[in-house]
């Protein structure tokens, strides 16, 4: 017995001394459901891996893109893994500021959609590994298109939305016919309404890259978002992003809901949604332009340059970002909580296609997104939802705010239209872009 115990207590004193020499990571991630899933399922990884601790850093979606950019431009060192987007990506890896990602052959990097893998590369180099790929389409309310005598076409035009939308409001008893982002800030409402204005004809920046905000295009999606938000929308819905209208949605008091591809698993899983047996799917919607209004975007894994624990970091981003991880939430949450668009196996396993109603106009949204010709005219920029160049994150914010501001009632559309066209003009003359 006394034997045992000795043993017992070398093992503890070895397990204490391991704990106490283990690296520990800080991880800056957004606050959205698929990162808090992964932080509970973290412990599979720690329990492989007992020489790494994982501490993490969660963050609103706003909050964490100033947070990560104000820290790797400094080279502040706060974090050893930072979750960043399709848009950050290739800037930061052109100034260095991220570590190439070579995984082993296990990792299967010829797996992950074509689309995703070339938003988060340079030159051919992977420099953020996905966590999840989305687009953007229409989540809506079958029951209620079926009371209002509607069918919700699977690739649906701008006007029949807005007409269903009026159509299925009923104020009275808190259901809207729409909820959209109105939230300022350059991945928030300006995510929204700069992958709906694409649809319309508008663009950013004509070939000189002078701001194009000036435009009719611009002014008649500006001013059917707004108008459709004031007859079919819920109330303080400049103060909502993705977050409060996934709330509002699974809580029945949405009709329709534009937005991430990846809310689908959210708004479909009766543990979390009311109105989970009662969701139907649609293409993002057009203006029979040939453009949809619907957008690219992964939220991803990269290690800042800065690090000093970069193969704990990549230890840990090919295990969040890999097929065993898809596995474990399958295991532990079923095949349709598994993060969406990243893998093209994923699209191919009959568990997942019969899980996730969702998957197919998933992936052909995905497939859609165009972020070499994102508009209906000829551009000078990369990007659906997004310019990819660095000047555009206070630009975006800035216009974002305007368009709030609209959506508010704190201004006219003609006025939030006139400010952003002056605010953009003067920051691409600062940034040397127009004279």
């Amino acid at each position: 017995m006394k034997v045992k115990r000795l043993a017992l207590a070398a093992c503890s004193a070895l397990s204490i001394a391991a704990h106490a020499q283990a690296e520990t990571l800080t991880i800056a991630t957004v606050n959205n459901g698929d990162m808090i899933r992964m932080q509970k399922l973290s412990g599979a990884f720690t329990e492989q891996n007992p020489d790494i601790d994982l501490e993490w850093v969660t963050l609103e979606e706003n909050v964490l893109r100033q947070r990560v950019t104000t820290d790797i431009a400094t080279k502040g060192g706060q974090y050893d893994i930072m979750t960043i987007g399709t848009y950050e990506v290739p800037i930061w890896a052109k100034q260095d500021w991220l570590v190439p990602l070579d995984f082993g052959a296990e990792y299967d990097v010829d797996d992950l959609l074509p689309a995703i893998r070339a938003g988060l590369s340079q030159d051919g180099t992977l420099y953020a590994a996905p966590f999840y790929g989305e687009s953007s389409f229409v989540m809506y309310r079958k029951d209620l298109f079926e009371e209002a005598g509607l069918e919700m076409p699977e690739a649906p035009t701008w006007d029949f939305i807005a007409e269903a939308a009026r159509k299925i409001t009923d104020k009275e008893n808190e259901i809207y016919g729409i909820c959209l982002r109105g939230k300022a800030g350059w991945g928030e409402n300006m995510a929204f309404l700069t992958a709906m204005a694409n649809s319309f004809g508008a663009r950013w920046f004509d070939m000189e890259w002078k701001p194009q905000f000036d435009q009719p295009e611009w002014k008649e999606a500006l001013q059917f978002y707004v108008d459709l938000m004031n007859d079919a929308g819920p109330p303080g819905a400049s103060s909502n992003g993705f977050n409060e209208n996934l709330a509002l949605f699974q809580t029945g008091k949405c009709g329709m809901w534009i937005d991430a591809t990846v809310a689908a698993s959210f708004v479909t899983n009766p543990e979390e949604s009311q109105v989970a047996d009662k969701v139907g799917f649609a293409l993002a919607p057009d203006k029979g332009l040939g453009k949809r209004g619907n957008w690219l975007w992964a939220w991803s894994l990269a290690i800042p340059a800065g690090s000093q624990k970069i193969d704990a970091a990549k230890k840990f981003i090919a295990w969040a970002t890999g097929k065993d991880y898809a596995a474990l939430v399958a295991d532990k949450e079923g095949w349709a909580n598994v993060p969406p668009g990243t893998r093209t196996s994923l699209y191919e396993n009959p568990a997942y296609q019969e899980a996730a109603p969702f998957a197919e106009l998933t992936l052909k949204s995905i497939q859609a997104a165009d972020p070499t010709h994102p508009t209906v005219e000829e551009v000078p920029y990369v990007g659906v939802q997004f310019v990819a160049i660095p000047e555009f994150q206070g630009i975006g914010t800035a216009v974002g705010q305007q368009f709030s501001a609209a959506l508010a009632g704190q201004s006219t559309v003609d006025q939030a239209l006139s400010s952003a066209q002056t605010l953009a003009e003067r920051e691409m003359m600062k940034a040397g872009y127009i004279n």
